[in-house]
Order: structure tokens, then sequence, then C-alpha cells
């Protein structure tokens, strides 16, 4: 009780809302500590640094004595937590009120707009809000794919590598290329267009490359002899010797200095002492005059080249010292050199190619000051524009970078005033105006963040008004702020984000019911997990003195966030982790591993997380457990945390066929599927291992398999089988074996495998074995199997949802019901539900029923099947709304194409 009784004096002293918080990166929700002195003041909040908070230490440190004392004089009002100071974090994204509409009407403009890729970067700002990284990858390749100038394939392209995270590899320079066209940076500064090679292999990817350049000294050239020669430039005391007509040929002013009515048309010498040129670079000139080739000279006379075709007009010249130079740059030291001199002769293809070093290189880039003076400085925006590389497209991924480093930096400010600054279309000025508000709120600059958000709000962008009310709220206009958000509820369809101020669990726990306020909060948990969640619910065990299930979510947190700080930036979390496991019982090595085995076996992912969390505070460079990690990330869909771990597997694996593997999968789980087949095969002809043909036939069987590819696969997998592995990876194959058999058709197979992967405890070979049944027309034993995964997994939202197909329309209703209520964000449910409805031609309930999941997850099927629904009510106008809708996700959607024209054709008329 001891413990228990300043654990919970702390959390009641020293708790306070959940705010947007910055920790070096994009807004998390998170308890802070209360400043009691502060707590209703108005205006910018004191500095954590100055405020004089007792850490969590301090306070178990206290005497029992001192802690009883200080309790009595902390008024009980303050509870653990109170629901009017949460403080939900307003996004820094596009949240347009009806995003089908905003989908639908992008698509319609999409026919007439002339740069499509920039329709593909409104779809990305629309999207951003819903966290789908796939979705957002998508988009964002198909803007590269429809790139016509370099500057926008350059920063597309940075893009597409910064989203891999591909500068967290160790030993991957800037300018590695994984293959393709589509992020290949020698095919980013390659001007044309060509939409049918995009996809293709680059020439890096076939080891082509340009032949070795060696330096020839001009002499092998040869220089024209003096008789030769019918006009000399002097220079410095030494005369070059040249043919008028081959200098005249260069360009028009330099023709009509030669033949036209100055005077030195009339001489054989001409003075070019004050030129600007060497007499080196004049001789180089020369030799371009006459060969039109500049691989012949160093990289020093080739930008005197430059500026000598820049000051004369030397078009093709200029062009060909361009590119000639853009080729070089190869790190940040000489893009820097070379840059400069690119955006001083408006070189348009050596700004890029440095541009393309320092976009390659973030965020690490950002933090150099050099960097920052060219794409920050006061001058940079015009010094750029007239290099033709200043653009909304580079400060928009720029200020992206720039928010998930530092919320508050003076660079993040800086870069999204740049973006207000080239921001046209109304969409980007609504855009880089609700970010700057975001920032400045979080800068508690509360003023200046209003009147962004108000600009935004006058532009269109409703959310904005959220702001709007915030920023009010924090000036002490709490009136204001309330009516503001009631009449934005009244005036527009309710959404999510009107009801953010809602805090069920905290009212729970002021009203002491912990237990309920951790049922509650559990349920979000469920089907999404978020590091402020878990936070607030460990705070609530540690109050039931559950510190086992404290230390449980605190870990899974740190695997989401490793650098988390709580209790209002006083504490990390590691050492929250360090307190805590002194009130639970530790585990060795093996029992480590017989605890993975058990959270695995009952499809506890959380559970499993802080298990892999515990074996890596001992083993922190074990790969193995990294990349377990990253797994049961992705079953979590937390994408981007499984990523981070992907790639530390990678950085310390111990050997080059394991590093192979762990690249392999992040490029599979970027979109690289062949990539990933060949990081694979390299693996096995260093060493054949589990993991690698795992990969790879995991990578071949992402695709529509006919008979030899099936076979292939059964076959890679029973290498995979017979290589040393643990038992959980060996379930796993089994458990994907089995399901190529019955794809085949050989269910006799498939029940052996899934039997043995159960034998393994892989719990999730209930599934598989179910389907088995299923298909030999035992829909009753199907039933009970999965009955069985159901009753032995802690995540059972999918194990209702599978269910549901063997069992009649009741029971079935009554199983998506469950996985609803575990999982709203699962979409099938509403699609069963409507489809039931209409057979029952309830039309209107079965529209409803669709339309409750649309606003969250306005996925292809929801959307198409609304659609349909609409065309058979005879509701054309919403038919097709629908249909540009999932259109606008993927333009080539066959039957919401032929659904699309269908409906145009029975009123050709609905958009005029």
């Amino acid at each position: 009780m001891f413990f228990r009784s300043k654990l919970a004096r702390l959390i009641r002293k020293y708790t306070l809302p959940i705010r947007n918080t910055v920790r070096g990166g994009l807004k998390t929700t998170q308890v802070h500590a209360l400043n009691p002195s502060a707590e209703t003041t108005a205006g910018p909040a004191t500095p954590a640094k100055h405020r004089n908070h007792p850490t969590i230490s301090s306070i178990l440190s206290t005497p029992n004595d001192a802690v009883s004392a200080e309790a009595a004089e902390t008024p009980l009002s303050h509870g653990l937590l109170t629901a009017d100071l949460l403080e939900p974090p307003i996004d820094p994204h596009l949240k347009p009120v009806d995003v089908v509409e905003s989908l639908a009407e992008l698509y319609r403009r999409r026919e007439n707009c002339p740069n499509e890729s920039l329709i593909c970067l409104e779809k990305y700002s629309i999207l951003q809000g819903l966290g789908d990284s796939k979705l957002l990858r998508r988009c964002l390749q198909a803007a590269r794919e429809h790139a016509v100038d370099v500057h926008a394939k350059v920063v597309l392209s940075a893009w597409l590598r910064y989203e891999r995270k591909e500068n967290e590899l160790v030993g991957i320079s800037s300018s590695h290329c994984i293959g393709r066209v589509l992020e290949c940076p020698k095919a980013s500064l390659a001007c044309g267009f060509d939409p049918n090679s995009i996809s293709d292999y680059c020439k890096c990817h076939n080891g082509q490359s340009e032949a070795a350049k060696t330096e020839t000294p001009i002499g092998d050239v040869g220089s024209i002899s003096e008789s030769d020669s019918d006009v000399c430039f002097s220079i410095g005391g030494e005369e070059i010797h040249c043919m008028r007509e081959k200098i005249a040929s260069l360009s028009h002013p330099l023709k009509s200095m030669l033949y036209g009515d100055f005077i030195e048309s009339k001489r054989e010498r001409i003075d070019f002492s004050k030129v600007g040129i060497s007499s080196e670079g004049m001789r180089a000139v020369e030799v371009y005059s006459r060969i039109r080739r500049l691989d012949y000279f160093s990289p020093s006379i080739v930008l005197e080249l430059l500026c000598f075709a820049n000051r004369f007009c030397c078009e093709k010249m200029k062009s060909k010292c361009d590119e000639h130079l853009s080729s070089l740059v190869s790190n940040i030291e000489e893009a820097l050199v070379l840059i400069d001199y690119g955006l001083e002769e408006t070189a348009t293809l050596m700004v890029a190619s440095g541009l393309q070093i320092f976009l390659r290189e973030l965020p690490g880039s950002l933090h150099n000051p050099k960097i920052r003076e060219i794409l920050c400085g006061s001058e940079a925006r015009e010094r750029l524009a007239m290099a033709g590389h200043c653009s909304f497209l580079l400060y928009y991924f720029l200020s992206q970078v720039a928010l998930e480093e530092s919320l508050t930096s003076n660079v993040t400010v800086t870069l999204l005033e740049r973006l207000r600054d080239c921001a046209t279309e109304k969409w980007q000025k609504e855009l880089a105006f609700h970010q700057l508000g975001c920032v400045l709120l979080e800068r508690e600059e509360y003023k200046n963040a209003q009147c962004c958000f108000e600009a935004a709000a006058q532009l269109g962008h409703i959310y904005s008004v959220a702001g709007v009310a915030r920023t009010k709220y924090k000036q002490g206009q709490r009136y204001s702020a309330y009516k503001m958000i009631n009449s934005l509820i009244s005036e527009h369809k309710p959404v999510g984000w009107m009801y953010q101020e809602l805090a069920l669990a905290v009212s729970m726990v002021e009203e002491n019911r912990i237990g309920e306020a951790i049922l509650e909060i559990s349920k979000v948990i469920r089907f999404k997990v978020s590091p402020d969640s878990l936070e607030l619910r460990a705070w609530f065990f540690m109050a039931l003195e559950d510190f086992e299930s404290a230390l449980r979510d605190i870990r899974a947190l740190l695997t989401l966030e490793p650098d988390y700080v709580m209790v209002h930036g006083n504490t990390r979390g590691n050492c929250l982790v360090e307190l805590l496991q002194h009130r639970v019982h530790k585990w060795g090595l093996g029992e480590s591993w017989m605890q993975l085995y058990d959270q695995w076996s009952s499809v506890d992912d959380l559970g499993s997380l802080a298990v892999t969390h515990q074996m890596l505070a001992n083993e922190p460079r074990k790969s193995l457990l990294l990349f377990r990690q990253s797994l049961l990330l992705l079953r979590l869909n937390c994408q981007k945390a499984a990523m981070q771990c992907l790639r530390l597997a990678r950085n310390h694996a111990s050997s080059d066929y394991e590093k192979l593997i762990y690249e392999g999968w992040i490029l599979y789980d970027t979109g690289y599927r062949k990539e990933a087949v060949s990081k694979a095969d390299l693996s096995i002809s260093i060493q054949r291992s589990f993991e690698a043909f795992f990969l790879k036939a995991y990578a071949l069987a992402d695709a529509t398999l006919d008979a030899e590819s099936s076979s292939h696969v059964i076959q890679l997998l029973e290498e995979a089988l017979k290589c040393p592995s643990d038992v959980l990876r060996k379930g796993q194959a089994l458990n994907n074996l089995g399901s190529i058999y019955v794809d085949c058709g050989k269910l006799d197979l498939a029940n052996d495998c899934y039997v043995n992967a159960l034998d393994m405890k892989h719990t999730r070979a209930h599934q598989g074995l179910a389907r088995v049944y299923y298909l030999q027309n035992q829909r009753e034993a199907a039933y009970d199997e999965m009955t069985k995964l159901i009753e032995k997994a802690r995540n059972n939202a999918s194990a209702y949802e599978k269910r549901s197909e063997y069992c009649d329309r009741d029971m079935a209703n009554g199983d998506l019901c469950m996985a609803t209520q575990l999982d709203p964000l699962r979409t099938y449910p509403y699609r069963y539900r409507a489809a039931v409805l209409m057979d029952d031609q309830r039309e209107n309930e079965a529209v409803k029923e669709l339309t409750k999941a649309i606003p969250f997850k306005p996925d292809l099927q929801m959307l198409h099947l609304r659609a349909a629904f609409h065309e058979s009510m005879g509701d054309g106008a919403s038919a097709l709304r629908d249909c540009e809708a999932a259109l606008c996700l993927d333009p080539n959607h066959k039957d919401t194409l032929d659904l699309y024209s269908r409906t145009l054709g029975r009123a050709p008329n609905m958009h005029t």
C-alpha cells in the first residue's frame, strides 16, 4: 500500500490532460502534469524548464509522512483526470466535412486539368488525415508517374524515398537507386515524359552506366595553328587562336560581334581580358566550338564555359555544361558547391541535381545551416524561382518533413511561410494556413495562430474553425469557443472530430470508476493502438496497483515511440519502466521466450510487443527480435513503427544474407514486390535460410497464382521448413502452405498443414482448418473451428467476422455486430449488413449502413457498393458521386468504370 498511496497521489496531483505536445515530431496526445498556479491563467504557459515539478523517483523516495502532509494540502477536486481538461490535437491535415464529395469533385476536375500530377498531390492532402500509408504512397507514386518537368520528378522521387526512410539504412548513400525509374535519381534529371516507361526498370538496375570519363589534355584534341586561325582572343597577355566561323556559330550575340557592325568584326585580335574567362577557359571554348564535347575538361573549366555561355547566350553550350555538371553531383559537399553556381547562372539541371541530394538526405540535411540558407533564406524563394525550382510541391515536401522533426522549430515556421507564399490553388492556401496555425498554436502564439486558422476557414476549410475555437479558448474566451463549435455542429453534418472533446473514460475516473474506465479505453485500444491511449490506460492500471498490466502497456507504447516522454516531459518512458519493473517478476531469457510463445499463441499482439521490448532491453542489437516486433506492429496497423523496426533489424543484422532479407521486406512493404524477390534470391545464393525462402514465397504468393506458380511457392515453403527456425515462424509457414494447398484444391494436404501448425500453437491455423471443413461441406465443423479461435485469441474481431461465413443469417449478423463492436474500422460487416438489407428491399437502411463507415474509411469497395445501391434506387446523382469518389482512389477499377459509364449514359447532363 505504501507504493500505491504514493503513486496514486502522484497521479492525482501531477497528472493533467491529454494535450498536444512537442516531442520532436507531429502531434501526439499525452498525459501532462498539473501546474496548479497556472490552471486558469489565459495566455502562454510557463515553459516546462522553469517549473519545479517533482519526478516520479523523487515522489517515491519521499518519506511517507511527507507525502501524507503534501496530500492533505491537495484539493481533492483534481482527481486523476478531468474531462474538461482533455485537449485533443488539431490535426495538421486537410479534413473535408464530406470526404466523398471532395474526392468526387477532384475526379471531375481531373478530366480538364492539364497537370494530373497536381491532382494526385491534392488527393494526397485530402487522404492524409486518414493515415493509410499505402494509399498515400500510391498517391505519391501516381503524382511521380505524371510528373513532366525535372523539378517535379526530383521532388517526388525524393519524397517516395523519404517515405521508405531509406536514409536510415546504414551504408546507403543518397544516390542509391532501387532499380526503378520511379525513384531513380538519374531518371529524375532526364527531361521529357514517357508514361509507358515510368514503371520500368531503370538503367541502374541493368548495371548500365556511363563509360568512365578520363580527362584528356586539351593538346590531345589538337589546338589549331596560328596559320589556320583568323581571329585571336587576348587574355592577360596570352593569345588564343580561334576560327571566327566556329566561335560565331556558338550564339547570335557572338555572330553579331564577329560578323556584324561591331568594331570587333574588323579586328583579328580581340581583347577578352575583361570578359571574365581565363586563358585556359578560352582555349576550352575554342576546342568546344570545333568538337562540341565537354568530357575533355575538368569541372572547373566546364564551370567557366557555363559562365561564358550564359554571358554570350550560347544556349546549346549552356545546356550541355548544365547537364555535364549535374551528373557530377554525388554528395552534400559537391551539391553545396555546384548549386551555388547553378543558382548564379540559372542552370536548371545543376540546381536540380544539388536539390536532389539535399532532398534525398532529409531530414538530416535540414540541420545543415548552409542548406537551410539555400532553402529558407531571405532570398531563397527568388533565387530558386529564377532557376525554375521554387514551387508549392517543394515546400509541401519540406514542410511535412519539418513537421515530423519538430512541430515548433523556427525552420518549420519558415518552411510553412514559404509554402503559404507559393500556394496558388484554393486547397493549397487552406493547407498552408491551417498547418501554420497548428504550429503557431503549439508555439503558444495564440493570436497569430487564430489569424491563420481564420484565413483557412474563410477559404472554406471548415475544420480550421476548430482551430479558431481552440485559440480563443486558450486566450480565455471559453464561451466564444463553445458557441463556435456548437454552431459548427448544428450547421454541418457532424463528423467524428466535432465530438473530440468528449472523454468518457476520464469521466469514469472522476467518479472513481477506474475499472470501468479501463474497459472503456480498452475498447479503443482493441482497434486503434496509439501512444496516448496506452499511456492513459497505464496510469489507470497503476492507480489500481496492477503494475504488470501498466508495465505491459508502457513497454508496448515504447515500441511505437521509443523516445516517448511522460509526465509533462519530465520522465522518459524507459525511466518509468525501470521503476515499475522492480514491482513485478523479472523473466530470464528462457522464460521470456516462453512468455512470447504463449502471448503469440493467444493472439495477444500487445502482450507479445511488451515481451519483445523486454528481451531487446537485454539484447538491443538482436535483429531477429526487431524483425519479430515489426510483424506484430504490422498486425496492429502501426506501419510507421513497423518499418522503423525493420530498418533497425537490417542495420543490426550480423550477416549479409540476413541484411538482404530485411531489405527485401522493406521493399515488399513499400510496394516493390519484384525487388523483394530479387533480394531473397541474392540472400539464398549466399546462404539458404528459413526467412529468405519464406520472403520469396510470400512475395510470389501476393499475386494471382496459376498451377505452375503455386507449385513453385509450395516448393519454396517446403524448403523454408527444412531450414532451422523457431516453432512460431514454422507454424506461420505451415499455415501459409495450407492456404496455397487450399487454393490448389488439395484439401487433405492443407488439413495436415493446419493440424501441424496448431500442434505448434499457431492459433490462427484454426481459421484455415475451418475453411477446409467448409469446402468439404462440413459447415458445422467450420463454425466450431472458428469458435475455438475466438475463445483462444485476445484479438478476435476478425475471427467473429470470418465465423459469420459459416452460419445462418441471424447468427452471422450477431457475429458481425460483435466484430463491429470490437473493431468499428472493419468494413466487411457494414457491407454484409447493407447487402442483407438490400435483399430485404430496405434500400434506404442499406445505404445508411454503408454511410456509417464511409466517412472514416472511404474504401473503394464501399463506395462502389453504395453507388450500385444508389443506381438501383434510381438516384443517379448520388451514384455518379460515389463512382467518381471511387475512381479518384483507383481510376482503373473496371467494375466502377462500367457502373459510372452506365449511370452517366442514363443522365448525360447530370453535371452540367
